[in-house]
């Protein structure tokens, strides 16, 4: 599974199914499901979603990225996504976010 993880964190940007991460396993889809369900303590899909989050929150916090680029590069799709899910879970929306955790550096503008 740690092979299918590092694959996917290499490519949030893109759409990933359970498909895609059962193959960079080597396994079925439905093995896949039980044993990163089993190791991680979520779903594929949950997991897929706090690691997209986490880097939508990082990008939020080091570069002045649009919020709909943001979404883009994280694999969160749109602006709307990414506030509809960051407001979930940590009730602040993109904007609030920044001016609260901005911390310019050598990213800004990437």
């Amino acid at each position: 599974m740690d092979a299918a993880r590092i694959w996917a964190l290499q490519h949030l940007d893109q759409p990933i199914s359970l498909r895609d991460l059962a193959g960079q396993a080597k396994v079925s889809v439905r093995t896949l499901t039980r044993r990163f369900t089993a190791e991680t303590g979520v779903t594929p899909f949950q997991w897929l979603l706090q690691q997209r989050l986490l880097r939508a929150r990082e990008l939020l916090e080091t570069t002045d990225l649009t919020v709909d680029q943001v979404a883009s590069r994280s694999g969160l799709g749109s602006g709307e996504s990414l506030r509809q899910h960051l407001n979930r879970q940590i009730g602040m929306t993109p904007a609030v976010y920044r001016s609260a955790f901005h911390r310019p550096s050598m990213k800004t503008g990437q």
